[in-house]
């Protein structure tokens, strides 16, 4: 193998020290208030709120913060953000941080501008409000307002961050397609399990049926994987009751649902 060229080795050796840096020490008691506060984390057993904390430091050794349009976060909220994001990711670990460097906080749900070019060439603009984005290769978004709503209602099949994350653990592959990386095998069962219960979710919709998972679940397969996440944690019942062979997977992917939010 040939050597790296001289000018290489600084910018690696300042990589390789950026990512062997230690997680960000958490105070014990700002972390259990912050448990007390949000169902998910609070009914999280021992061994699974030590991973959890684990990677919140890490998180926070990584991550900007970015409180915009006037809001201001306290440091039990910070840590609460970076605690939601870092949900999914009990079980996969600290590998599925990669590939973005902020999460951006809005007040309440923003707006941004769309634009797109139809096969006849002409140009569409419109606004959307939103109440979170994943960029690809860029920030992670959230509005601070319907994080609040998620955790004072955490029956109620959302929650926004974990949705936003999803979309970031997708994206590791290199395709947005509702596949995370998996190992071959699951990841064939997962995409023929996956396949077949968003098609029938779609065909439900399409008959304007009453559907018990959110029909934003059918826009495309990237969102119907986001829309299960946050059903897995914030509505396990409805979503085996309306998909058990995709619950059967998160079960596995994202690790079993705590007794005390079933």
């Amino acid at each position: 193998m040939a050597p790296l060229p001289a000018r290489d080795v600084p910018l690696i050796q300042s990589l390789l020290r950026w990512f062997q840096r230690k997680p960000v020490p958490i105070d014990d008691a700002l972390w259990q208030q912050v448990c007390r506060q949000c169902p998910w984390l609070d009914a999280l057993g021992t061994e699974r709120a030590a991973r959890l904390r684990r990677l919140v430091g890490i998180f926070l050794q990584r991550k900007t913060i970015t409180p915009v349009a006037g809001l201001v976060l306290d440091d039990s909220q910070r840590l609460m953000l970076a605690a939601l994001c870092c949900l999914p990711l009990i079980e996969f670990g600290a590998e599925g941080l990669h590939g973005w460097s902020e999460l951006v906080v809005y007040p309440e749900a923003f707006r941004v501008r769309r634009d797109h070019v139809d096969a006849a060439g002409v140009l569409h603009q419109w606004d959307d409000e939103l109440i979170g984005e994943s960029w690809d290769s860029g920030p992670l978004i959230l509005s601070w307002a319907d994080v609040q709503a998620d955790i004072a209602d955490p029956h109620a099949g959302f929650c926004v961050a974990v949705h936003e994350m999803a979309h970031k653990i997708d994206a590791l592959d290199g395709a947005i397609d509702g596949t995370p990386p998996l190992p071959r095998d699951w990841q064939r069962q997962w995409a023929a399990d996956f396949q077949q219960a968003y098609d029938a979710f779609c065909a439900q919709v399409d008959a304007e049926l009453e559907t018990l998972i959110d029909p934003y679940a059918a826009e495309a397969p990237e969102e119907f994987f986001a829309v299960v996440s946050e059903y897995h944690f914030s509505a396990p019942e409805l979503l085996v009751q309306a998909m058990p062979a995709v619950a059967g997977h998160l079960r596995r992917f994202y690790g079993p649902v705590e007794a005390a939010l079933r």
